[in-house]
């Protein structure tokens, strides 16, 4: 029996974070606010880090803020040495705000929405929902040299936790009997929330466009001929961008452009008989953001002595765009893990500036990629869909995931790695998982970070149930064990790697 109360406050911190990271922007500058508090140093992407990476020295970078890379230089590194790299990812099955955003329908001011990844979407349906993500706005400054006024477009994060939207379904009473067997939800039609009521809200749109007090039904296009149009702006709803103004402090003529997605606004919270289970939107993946960030901290705190022993790279990178296929500028199919390791490389080589290829090859060799994320709990009212000898348990540990199809990138030497990873740290055994050969496979980034990048991976996951629902669960034991299991990963892999033939 589990003393579940020392695991309640890490969980309640974690809470927290997810609560706060209603988006791939939040979680990345949640998580950067964190690395700085304990002493990362930013690096600009522009500009070589020859001369700024040192060992010793604790770094991270981000691209399209929805991606992160953080890492930190062992003390006593020596050139070819190797990486020791976490991946995971900070996007969700999420509704998007489309760049049409104004729609109407039966006297009712709705908003367009595009479905985001492969999200149950009808647990959306009845959910009170918040609007966030990046607002693009112009900013005009004075020019010290010149004085004269130069614009600037700034991007600006904004998050507004007040129900403001809302996707209802259909009364039973409508529906008919072939209807009431299955929920279907028709993603172009069933899925538009609303924002309000256009009796309510007309008098005030008008308002807006105009800039008088007429309120009869003279066409917007009309009233506005001869004044500057900004294209833009006339497709969005105007109660939108006055709020939107509002909550960052601006104009609405400064809003240039925007990304935004709904959100449950029901804040993560624990539950169960025990509080030992943690219920929050987006677990799948960012239970893994707050773990991997909070390991890697902990690992190179100024307290620690194994970061001082430590002779390689450890690192944490995590991606947008894993729920569409990760094929973007800053998903896990980019450039971005192999530049990281050769730039890297070449700023801590003997002659920094030059990259010795053999010395990058034999890094590539030392180094290895734990691609984490959650896995799929046996459920109890489902337990056929779980192949028996492999039915992970929620807290019951972190689960190895194996497909040798090569869904997932274990095999025989790495999945020894993680195990012995436990045994040498004496933590909570690893969980098995592998799919039923009559049910199709998922997968993670896993294969494409390891076909990209040539470094052998392991697929792992805390496990969960609800995967891709508006709001899912998992152990909150487990939290801790998948902490536990990385900082492990970080101390002991270069001793276990050593070990092994070949």
């Amino acid at each position: 029996m589990k003393d579940i109360e020392k695991y309640i406050p890490f969980a309640e911190k974690a809470c927290d974070f997810l609560t706060n990271s209603p988006d791939p922007y939040h979680c990345v500058q949640n998580n950067v606010t964190k690395l700085e508090e304990a002493g990362y140093i930013q690096l600009s992407k522009r500009e070589p880090f020859s001369g700024k990476v040192k060992p010793g020295g604790k770094y991270y970078y981000t691209f399209n803020k929805t991606t992160l890379v953080a890492f930190a230089v062992g003390h006593q590194y020596q050139p070819g040495n190797g990486f020791k790299i976490v991946g995971g990812h900070t996007d969700s099955p999420i509704l998007k705000v489309k760049p049409h955003s104004k729609s109407m329908g039966s006297g009712c001011i709705m908003l367009g929405v595009e479905c985001y990844g492969g999200g149950l979407w009808h647990t959306w349906l009845d959910r009170d929902l918040g609007i966030s993500g990046r607002v693009l706005v112009r900013e005009n400054s004075i020019d010290e040299s010149s004085g004269e006024t130069k614009e600037k477009v700034v991007q600006k994060f904004v998050k507004i936790t007040r129900p403001i939207a809302r996707v209802s379904s259909l009364c039973i009473h409508l529906k008919t009997v072939e209807e009431r067997k299955s929920l279907t939800v028709n993603k172009e039609t069933h899925l538009n929330p609303i924002l309000g009521t256009a009796g309510i809200l007309m008098d005030g749109i008008k308002r807006q466009l105009t800039g008088n007090e007429r309120s009869d039904d003279t066409d917007d296009r009309d009233v506005n001929q001869g004044k500057e149009q900004d294209f833009w702006k006339r497709q969005q709803d105007p109660y939108l961008l006055e709020l939107l103004a509002t909550e960052l402090g601006v104009q609405v003529k400064d809003i240039a452009d925007f990304e935004l997605n709904l959100f449950d606004t029901q804040p993560a919270c624990l539950g169960g008989i025990k509080n030992e289970f943690l219920y929050s939107a987006r677990l799948d993946n960012q239970a893994t953001c707050f773990v991997a960030i909070e390991s890697l901290i902990a690992y190179t705190s100024s307290t620690s002595s194994l970061f001082e022993n430590d002779s390689e790279i450890s690192m944490v990178c995590l991606f947008d765009h894993e729920e569409v296929g990760s094929s973007s500028a800053h998903g896990a199919g980019s450039p971005i893990v192999s530049e990281a390791v050769r730039r890297i490389s070449t700023a801590l080589s003997d002659n920094p500036g030059i990259l010795n290829p053999d010395l990058y090859s034999a890094s590539i060799r030392k180094s290895l990629l734990f691609s984490v994320d959650q896995a799929h709990a046996i459920h109890p009212s489902f337990p056929s869909k779980h192949e028996k000898n492999h039915s992970p348990y929620m807290n019951g540990g972190v689960v190895i995931k194996t497909n040798q199809n090569q869904r997932y990138t274990t095999n025989g030497v790495t999945g020894f790695i993680v195990r012995e990873l436990v045994r040498k740290a004496k933590i909570a055994p690893v969980q098995e998982f592998v799919v039923r050969n009559d049910c199709p496979c998922g997968s993670t980034i896993g294969p494409i970070l390891s076909a990209t990048t040539g470094i052998r991976t392991v697929d792992a996951g805390m496990p969960q149930l609800s995967m891709h629902s508006c709001r899912e669960v998992m152990g909150i034991v487990d939290l801790t064990h998948g902490m536990e299991l990385i900082h492990a990963f970080f101390q002991h892999f270069r001793d276990i790697d050593d070990s092994l033939e070949g």
